[in-house]
């Protein structure tokens, strides 16, 4: 994680001493959970003063919907054979990012809310796994100050269905923050 990706803060805590840049659509960062304080990893959809809507699945960004187009399968080949079968895969087309998505249909999920208006200072965020993500959907919007900074890499990768053993093939490697358009 670079936490000098947008401040600087007194180490330890989440006092700002200095501000050089924000959070921007498409970033993954690492923020304390609005709901229970936990250190969580998302993906900044929804800016401050922004409109974001969820309808069946569609996400729709100050009234715009945001386009799919399908994924490259070499990104879901990293997955177990289980969760390529029981999942859906498309690249959503954030504005000026886009970034491989994943829903599961036999979840239930929260796939309609809103809308809902961003306020300012705080941002909405969203895992790319929308049907298995406990995100800005349950807990509300983040707190500017809440966020630590921009996620860089996966260290270890562990595969909960093989005994938590480690899935070599996603660790140590860079995240993909998506690409620009």
């Amino acid at each position: 994680m670079n936490k000098l990706a947008y401040d600087l803060k007194v180490p330890f805590t989440t006092w700002h001493l200095a501000q050089w840049s924000n959070p921007q659509r498409g970033d993954i960062v690492v923020f304390y959970s609005p709901y229970d304080g936990e250190r969580l990893v998302k993906r900044v959809v929804g800016l401050p003063g922004d409109t974001v809507e969820l309808r069946n699945d569609q996400l729709i960004i100050n009234g715009t919907p945001v386009n799919y187009e399908p994924l490259n399968g070499g990104i879901s080949a990293q997955l177990t054979e289980t969760e390529q079968q029981h999942s859906l895969f498309a690249t959503e087309q954030l504005p000026a990012r886009s970034h491989a998505v994943m829903a599961i249909p036999a979840i239930p999920a929260k796939r309609t809310f809103g809308p809902v208006q961003v306020p300012a200072g705080h941002y909405f965020m969203m895992g790319d796994n929308r049907d298995n993500s406990f995100d800005s959907r349950y807990f509300g919007t983040v707190e500017r100050q809440r966020i630590v900074g921009r996620a860089t890499a996966v260290v270890m990768s562990l595969d909960h269905d093989r005994y938590w053993l480690p899935r070599w093939s996603r660790s140590f490697r860079p995240l993909d923050a998506g690409t620009e358009n």
